[in-house]
């Protein structure tokens, strides 16, 4: 099969270097794509917004599979584009993508949409309330009497800036005038979400889902932070471990009856059409799981760790998941704890500078994985930094211990002005 992956970060790297294994796969083509996809299969240039040249370099390429690494391009409508397209259709007729429609991808495209969608199916999440210009000053009142801490949260994509945890009322306020009447995200917070602070442990579970069958394809622990022992500004994600210690057989039977079962079970209900991976953020609270938000793909630097662990042909799976047979196909991992670790600019989150060259000064560990995140290629053929995450390490491991200490000798071969990484992910599993 001839396939074309969208997306140019760490988490397209990833997927297309799964893709790029499975024998499925005749000829892959990532658009844009980065250095590092470049390395499995052929980089060319598209505009993620630009759907006519999308479907033109389907028909003209015979895709069989588009699949959608970022979330943008899901909200606005691409899944519907492509497959409502008569002249790809009439080149391949057994074309599909991998995604969510529009409508499904609100699940992620508006916070106020996937609380509403979690409330009809009786789906533990946290209490909230949602506000416009139309109610500030209700919005007002409600911070004023509500606990601590608050969160806030812009009901658009705000490129992972949107969400806010406010310690003190006075904070809460500023933040909520600063979304709405500031249209501080734009169009994104043109309406806010509040809700109840949870305190427990952030993880994340992925599936891929045909909108009535699912498969469970992995889980993780992300951290967010950009300091050590989890302090300082959040970030994209600084690394991540798989599979977590405490999400044992128990724990997930939890989340697949209270959370995976009737979120697949709600989308057939409301005829949503949904083809393609779920991230369910999560929070563990002493034992019990509640959903923080859905996303309609797959997570960075989350991917990074799972399509490594993931031992199942994931192009095969696609191929079940258009097929109908999801239901019948085999999941096995590695048996190895896998952990990647997040090289990013000096001054990340915050300003900091591109094209710094990135030399590679000894051969990783064996074992270990190099995914390219920021990253492009000079002219000169000089590796440069494009970002404020640049590059992740990803090595196995008997242990997660291990496997950190691994993918932090390989970045210690790695080198660019103003380079930073946490050396304590999976910290508290050591």
């Amino acid at each position: 099969m001839n396939i074309l992956l969208l997306g140019s970060g760490g988490r397209e790297h990833a997927l297309a270097w799964k893709i790029s294994k499975s024998y499925h796969c005749s000829q892959l083509y990532i658009a844009p794509g980065n250095p590092g996809t470049a390395e499995c299969g052929t980089n060319v240039s598209l505009a993620l917004a630009d759907f006519q040249s999308i479907e033109q370099f389907c028909v003209d390429n015979a895709i069989d599979i588009v699949v959608v690494g970022p979330e943008e391009p899901l909200v606005n409508g691409i899944y519907d584009y492509l497959m409502a397209s008569t002249s790809i259709k009439a080149k391949k007729p057994f074309f599909f993508v991998v995604g969510p429609s529009k409508e499904a991808a609100q699940l992620e495209g508006s916070k106020a949409f996937s609380k509403k969608f979690m409330q009809r199916h009786t789906i533990p999440t946290a209490g909230y309330a949602e506000f416009t210009v139309d109610n500030f000053e209700e919005g007002k009142a409600y911070i004023a009497h509500h606990s601590l801490p608050i969160v806030l949260k812009a009901d658009g994509l705000a490129a992972g800036k949107g969400v806010v945890i406010s310690n003190t009322h006075a904070e809460a306020l500023q933040v909520f005038e600063e979304m709405i009447i500031n249209k501080q995200f734009g169009s994104a917070s043109s309406k806010v979400v509040i809700e109840e602070f949870l305190s427990g442990i952030e993880v994340s579970v992925f599936v891929l889902t045909d909108g009535k069958d699912y498969q469970v394809i992995g889980h993780a622990k992300d951290y967010k932070r950009i300091g050590e022992g989890d302090t300082g500004l959040n970030t994209g994600g600084m690394g991540c471990v798989s599979p977590v210690p405490f999400m044992d057989d128990a724990f997930m039977q939890k989340v697949e009856e209270t959370i995976i079962k009737p979120t697949v079970a709600g989308l057939t209900k409301e005829n949503l059409v949904y083809n393609g991976f779920i991230f369910f953020g999560l929070m563990n609270v002493n034992g019990t799981p509640l959903v923080i938000e859905y996303n309609c793909r797959m997570g960075d630097p989350e991917t990074e760790v799972v399509m490594p662990r993931l031992q199942t042909d994931l192009v095969g799976l696609f191929a079940a998941m258009d097929n109908g047979t999801l239901a019948d196909a085999n999941i096995s991992y590695h048996d190895n704890y896998f952990a990647t670790v997040m090289a990013v600019s000096g001054g990340y989150p915050g300003d900091y500078e591109k094209n710094k060259p990135i030399e590679v000064q000894a051969p990783l560990p064996k074992e270990s994985l190099l995914f390219h995140a920021g990253t492009k290629m000079a002219t000169d053929g000089t590796l440069l930094t494009n970002g404020g995450r640049v590059l992740t390490v990803t090595s196995p491991g008997n242990s997660i211990t291990e496997a950190v200490l691994q993918s932090k000798a390989g970045l210690e071969q790695i080198h660019f002005e103003g380079m930073y990484f946490r050396k304590d992910i999976g910290y508290e599993f050591a």
